[in-house]
């Protein structure tokens, strides 16, 4: 910490002396009856031993032995470093901590005879204000809410200083020391969050990896249900197809048979066309080795297509016959009819 010198001089700007940059204020102007004011100061002036006036910057005259520069207030911003001290969080943990403080003199009257020692009693002040303030929070809470304690520190001093004329800008805390156990102990919270974060993710890949293989399998279920089921109604499609064509063929070649067979030579056709299938059937018949056949007559081929033949010529006449004599009922309505 550097000192200052107050003595008769009031609250001043730091001003470095060589390279021990120790602060100290120059001596008292003397009453040369014209004074020069520098900017941004004010001079207090007593008379007689009481205060007189407040001299502006610039020219000024003073009358000589009456008259006498008592304080000199700088104007200007100025900082004041708070030294280090001990606060307890409201948690019980002793912490060390420092900051700076920026004030600016906002009445040199009241900077002069209101208080004794401005900075000491700034000072003082911060450091109270500093330790109160640390005592209403916790330790997690002091890093996070640096800035609002430190606004409530300028907050504190402004309600105090202002009847010393002395405005308090901003104040800012440097460094926060914390006991070397505590120090480790917050390490290894901190490692163990970071552990168990790890844990916490690598379990929720492994779920969704999991979710999204089942989600896999169902869709693929369904994809082969699908597929099965249109293969089944295609496979029916066909058949129901099929079994219409052959249907509509059937009756076509069934209707083309009945046309032939009205033809002049379509029974010696349908003739020549049983006994070819009858004599077919019965080669096939022959070829198959656990088949035995004992027709009447095997030897002789002539009389099977003769037998063929007979069964087809009463067939055909069982048909000209129902042709020739409709059914009773039918013969029964002509009747009334006529």
């Amino acid at each position: 910490m550097f000192p200052r010198v107050f003595s008769q001089r009031g609250l001043r700007a730091s001003v470095p002396l060589l390279a021990s940059h120790m602060r100290a204020a120059s001596s008292l102007p003397m009453n040369t009856v014209l004074l020069f004011v520098p900017q941004q100061e004010a001079w207090v002036v007593e008379r007689m031993g009481r205060f007189h006036r407040i001299l502006e910057p610039g020219l000024n005259v003073l009358l000589p032995v009456v008259d006498r520069v008592k304080y000199v207030q700088s104007l200007k911003e100025i900082v004041i470093d708070i030294p280090e001290q001990t606060a307890i969080s409201l948690d019980n943990v002793t912490l060390s901590i420092d900051g700076v403080l920026y004030l600016r003199i906002l009445d040199p009257y009241n900077a002069s005879y209101g208080v004794e020692d401005p900075e000491y009693a700034v000072t003082q002040l911060a450091q109270t204000t500093m330790r109160s303030e640390l005592g209403k929070i916790a330790l997690d809470s002091v890093f996070k809410e640096r800035e609002s304690l430190n606004a409530n520190i300028v907050q504190a001093i402004n309600e105090a200083s202002d009847m010393w004329g002395i405005r308090c800008l901003r104040y800012e805390i440097k460094d926060i020391q914390l006991p070397e156990r505590v120090r480790d102990a917050m390490q290894m919270q901190v490692e163990a969050e970071r552990r168990k974060r790890a844990v916490v993710l690598e379990s929720e890949g492994v779920r969704e990896s999991e979710v999204n293989k089942a989600e896999g399998m169902k869709r693929s279920q369904v994809l082969l249900s699908e597929g099965e089921r249109t293969k089944q109604i295609n496979f029916a499609e066909g058949e129901a197809m099929a079994i219409t064509t052959k249907a509509i063929a059937k009756s076509e070649a069934i209707n083309r048979i009945a046309e032939a067979l009205s033809h002049e030579r379509g029974s010696s056709a349908a003739t020549l066309s049983v006994a070819e299938q009858y004599v077919n059937a019965f080669a096939n018949l022959a070829k198959e080795t656990n088949t035995l056949l004992l027709p009447t007559n095997a030897g002789d081929v002539q009389s099977m297509v003769t037998q063929a033949l007979a069964i087809y010529k009463q067939l055909d006449k069982k048909h000209v016959m129902a042709a020739q004599n409709p059914p009773l009922e039918e013969s029964k309505c002509m009747d009334k009819s006529s």
